[in-house]
């Protein structure tokens, strides 16, 4: 039987692995993805200078759901891209977190696609 602790394990082993091959910059950020049993959360993040540029997630009040769900995701990654269309980022490069691209993850990438982001 697999535990919770092992999957979480296994994703951040391979989101160490994803990692390591990209990078975001000021002139393309990495969008990253996290996925908790509650919320999804999704970040902006310059890695040179180590700064987070935007940020959203189904904790903030614009947003109004009830759990986390496809339609949450779908939120959540029209609300990250227009955070960052807002700050002039238009190209970025999708940090799936060591998740699988499916559901969620999939649902948050085609909604911040379609609202103006490019990775």
């Amino acid at each position: 039987m697999i535990t919770k602790a092992d999957k979480n394990a296994t994703r951040r082993k391979r989101h160490a692995r994803v990692r390591a091959k990209l990078s975001g910059t000021e002139a393309r950020p990495r969008l990253n993805v996290f996925r908790s049993n509650k919320h999804i959360y999704a970040q902006l993040i310059d890695d040179v200078n180590g700064v987070t540029l935007a940020s959203a997630s189904t904790l903030d009040q614009e947003v109004n759901v009830e759990s986390n769900n496809l339609e949450a995701a779908k939120k959540i990654g029209e609300l990250i891209a227009k955070r960052a269309v807002e700050k002039g980022y238009k190209s970025v490069v999708f940090d799936r977190g060591g998740y699988l691209y499916h559901g969620r993850i999939q649902t948050l990438a085609d909604a911040a696609r379609e609202n103006g982001l490019e990775f």
